[in-house]
């Protein structure tokens, strides 16, 4: 049995309970938050025995085996530093830092501390995406030369993302964290990305952010390939999460929020909640199924509890939160100097 802490009490903790639910072999014995009345509320929805709100109760508890940290951004760093000292097991949620300097920081700190240290990357935990990597794996689609991912919705659903000196970045940051690592997932992990162009502007939101609403990454790998990212804070509709691999032999699609299983025409009650980010409840709908499921949230927490029962190490690390995070620097670096943008990972 692997006995759970969970720090955050918001939507991704919520996802990753969501994620918990068919996993055997593992409880969430307490909760932390910063606001008491959200860590009683979260404990009682979802029967967790002890909440806190105090993050060093959680660190120093006996019966803790693994901490998933579900924080705001600007909080990943100062956990996962607790959590080193107190030589626990941690999972933190996507980006893993604001920046490349606070990830090394938390990938040396877990290092030193010899604990486990699991990057909590849904997109490559989902079961769409797990399947055209084990169709490349096949050599079904030949040699990928060619990665095209797309994540957007209307905006952030939380004041904090808006504020990048709290969230890091805007759009970029936020969603492109996730295409980044689809990217390395298709191409494969052993082939380094070398250079980065990208574009970010504020084209809608001027009253809410400082930040990029809208951004395109162009990411070189050393054996040629080419990785395009799309990311928008303007996208109407919902959550529009799409990956395109392109390979000599084939190409792969998936696309798990507008291709669903469902479609209706809704003009009674309201089909109620349809998908993440979603602005209308009526017309034609495109519900998600089992939603948790086909983002990652639960294939990703069935192999962080495996890794933390077994001692293995994750297939998704802190290392890769770091790598992910240096190229994000770059990319930031780019949208200002107008340049192709060298990498140092």
């Amino acid at each position: 049995m692997v006995r759970i802490g969970m720090l955050g009490s918001g939507f991704v903790a919520d996802f990753y309970m969501q994620g918990l639910r068919d996993v055997p072999d593992q409880r969430v014995v307490v909760n932390y938050s910063r606001s008491e009345e959200r860590a009683e509320d979260f404990a009682r929805r979802w029967g967790v025995p002890q909440w806190t709100t105090r993050m060093e109760e959680v660190a120093d508890r006996d019966d803790v085996d693994l901490v998933l940290i579900a924080l705001p951004n600007h909080l990943h760093h100062e956990a996962a530093l607790l959590l080193a000292e107190r030589k626990k097991n941690m999972v933190c949620t996507k980006p893993l830092a604001r920046t490349a300097s606070e990830a090394k920081e938390m990938l040396e700190a877990a290092r030193s501390a010899g604990v486990m240290h699991g990057y909590a990357e849904t997109e490559v935990f989902s079961p769409a995406v797990m399947h055209a990597r084990a169709l490349i794996e096949r050599g079904a689609i030949g040699k990928v030369i060619s990665v095209r991912s797309r994540e957007a919705h209307a905006g952030p659903h939380a004041p904090r993302f808006w504020d990048a000196q709290l969230s890091g970045g805007g759009a970029l940051l936020d969603m492109g964290c996730h295409c980044i690592e689809a990217a390395r997932y298709f191409i494969g992990k052993d082939i380094r990305p070398v250079e980065c162009l990208a574009w970010g502007e504020r084209l809608y939101h001027h009253d809410k952010t400082q930040a990029e609403d809208s951004a395109v990454l162009l990411l070189r790998f050393e054996g040629g390939q080419m990785s395009v990212t799309e990311t928008s804070w303007i996208a109407r509709g919902g959550l529009d999460l799409r990956n395109e691999v392109y390979g000599t032999l084939g190409t792969i699609f998936t696309d798990v929020t507008r291709s669903t299983p469902i479609r209706a025409f809704v003009m009674g009650a309201g089909a109620g909640y349809v998908v993440e980010k979603a602005e209308a409840e009526t017309g034609w709908v495109f519900p998600c199924v089992d939603e948790a499921r086909i983002y990652g949230y639960h294939e990703e927490m069935r192999h962080f509890v495996e890794c933390a029962a077994t001692g293995q190490t994750p297939r998704e690390s802190f290392e890769d939160g770091y790598v992910v995070n240096v190229i994000l620097d770059a990319a930031y670096r780019s949208m200002k100097s107008k340049k192709w943008e060298p990498l140092e990972v």
